[in-house]
């Protein structure tokens, strides 16, 4: 299985390292033929206006979009998932996500680098340490959306819908590999 990694900007080389550890293939993509035969692809968290605008300038955005639509498998941390979301509440000038998933997410829900924090959860009945990093909320889901992970408070910061996932948090920076194989399940079995 090739799994690849949008090389733009943000945490690439976190999410190759967690998917060598599963003995994974992995394809930084850059440009569009970079997409091809690949069984899934990760979208990385960092900063997503950057990322928008990126997807814009390589040519990205339109080769992406007909992944997802093919049925391959997609995951989005933090940015990523603000990059899939299809409404951005506080979306900065510029920004324009790829409209794929139905739920509305704020960015930076949770306060600046500074307010940056590890959580204990549970994701999809699997206890994980995470890291949640300048992370978005997601604050509403659609009715195709699968929530799979809530903060104590309620807040939904993971969710699945057919072959797209998506996270606040970022399962890479602790060392957790269990996000990762799902995603790759996932990524096995198209939609």
């Amino acid at each position: 299985m090739r799994i690849g990694v949008l090389a733009l900007q943000g945490d690439v080389r976190e999410h190759i390292g967690t998917l060598a550890k599963l003995a994974c293939e992995t394809v930084e993509v850059r440009k569009s033929a970079d997409l091809k035969n690949l069984s899934g692809l990760i979208l990385p968290g960092g900063e997503s206006t950057t990322i928008s605008k990126l997807m814009d300038i390589f040519s990205l955005r339109e080769p992406v979009l007909n992944f997802v639509q093919s049925g391959k498998a997609i995951f989005g941390t933090c940015a990523g998932m603000i990059t899939l979301a299809n409404e951005v509440l506080d979306s900065a000038s510029g920004q324009q996500s790829l409209g794929l998933m139905d739920i509305s997410v704020r960015r930076n829900a949770f306060g600046s680098q500074l307010d940056s924090f590890e959580e204990v959860i549970d994701f999809d009945g699997t206890t994980l340490n995470v890291a949640f990093i300048r992370a978005p909320i997601v604050e509403r889901v659609g009715e195709a959306v699968q929530v799979l992970s809530k903060l104590s408070d309620g807040r939904v910061v993971a969710v699945r819908q057919q072959n797209m996932l998506a996270t606040s948090f970022h399962p890479e920076i602790t060392g957790e590999t269990f996000v990762h194989e799902y995603f790759l399940k996932m990524a096995s079995s198209p939609q």
